[in-house]
């Protein structure tokens, strides 16, 4: 195996050769275990497990491997090896972890495009889509809308048109796995030595699309719900595929919960609410009943959707309330410490 085949490229080999020491080899992770990771070399792959000084120094979940990571790999024979360094990332698409703990969630890393699967049946949803592209446009990568089960959809360019608002610049693609239908424009995104992810929530058909980009049914599938067009989980774990002419899929399963991790990007992400916000009368409008409103104004006329005014409103609040979340976290975090290294002091004096 190729390492360009793999996603090799100038930005981890300058890494590799800052930190390069004799019988570390690059590897890249293909699939995570509780305990251990799959990961690919040029020699073949491997089952990997953490080294003790990489465990004991990471802190954070963002210190870990995650499916697309470069990592350097030592003693590799008999099918197993020893993680002891985790490259830099170029990008990672992560969210919160499902639940009330607020941590990262990395889904997939070392991305180059991001294909945002949804079905055009009864789980079309332009909200969901615009949350993917918030967190798209975060994670680094260049997303590219995929609107899949083109052949069970009867109003297709009406709910395309639905996304122009929210998708300004961003490719739109219809496929149909099912006839074959948009599959050959998908190819363009797949050069040798880049990186694609799939993401999307169950049943919006990216394991039929893996299939047909690779030629061959690696992936299980699972028909629709026939009452409300949702999809079944098919998908259990992230794994990353290497396809024959050299690029790379990352496969992840079916997500409906999709709680936002950074904020960056919000505002390139609604740069039309945000440019209407600046003609408001009032510079501290809050766009709910002020005089001279340029936002509610335009909700009035028909050029902004309410819908998306209150998506954007939606992800303001939850990004307040994780900032909150994660500085109350910080603070216990930091009391631990000062409580350990007391402890530790305390235990030397009595010695």
């Amino acid at each position: 195996m190729n390492l360009t085949n793999l996603g090799w490229n100038s930005f981890y080999e300058g890494a590799y050769q800052e930190i390069k020491k004799d019988g570390r080899v690059p590897a890249r992770v293909r699939r995570e275990h509780r305990g251990s990771y799959e990961v690919t070399t040029e020699e073949g792959d491997f089952v990997a497990e953490l080294s003790g000084k990489f465990r004991f120094e990471a802190g954070l979940r963002d210190d870990l491997p995650a499916v697309g990571d470069w990592v350097l790999i030592s003693n590799p024979s008999q099918g197993r090896a020893i993680i002891q360094y985790l490259l830099p990332r170029k990008s990672k698409f992560s969210r919160k972890s499902a639940g009330n703990t607020t941590e990262e969630q990395i889904i997939a890393a070392n991305i180059d495009t991001v294909f945002l699967v949804n079905s055009l049946n009864q789980d079309f949803n332009p909200g969901r889509i615009e949350r993917y592209l918030v967190m798209a446009w975060e994670s680094g990568a260049n997303p590219v809308i995929v609107l899949s089960k083109a052949d069970l959809c009867t109003d297709r360019e009406e709910k395309v048109n639905s996304l122009a608002s929210i998708a300004a610049g961003v490719p739109v693609h219809v496929v149909s796995s099912a006839i074959g239908t948009g599959i050959d424009e998908l190819t363009f995104y797949l050069e040798k030595g880049t990186t694609t992810a799939l993401l999307g929530s169950s049943g919006a058909g990216k394991s039929t699309l893996i299939n047909k980009l690779v030629g061959n049914d690696i992936q299980a599938v699972q028909d629709i719900r026939e009452d409300d067009g949702k999809g079944r989980h098919t998908t259990t774990s992230r794994e990353l595929i290497v396809l024959e002419g050299g690029g790379v899929l990352i496969d992840t399963p079916g997500m409906r919960e999709l709680q936002l991790w950074e904020s960056s990007s919000l505002p390139s992400s609604f740069k039309d609410i945000d440019a209407l916000a600046e003609r408001c009368f009032f510079r501290d409008c809050q766009h709910n009943g002020e005089p001279k409103c340029a936002v509610e104004a335009a909700i009035i006329e028909g050029s902004l959707e309410e819908r998306r005014f209150q998506n954007y409103r939606k992800f303001q609040k939850e990004l307040a309330f994780l900032e909150r979340q994660s500085n109350v976290k910080a603070q216990l975090d930091e009391k631990k410490k000062w409580r350990k290294i007391a402890g530790d002091r305390t235990r030397q004096h009595r010695r």
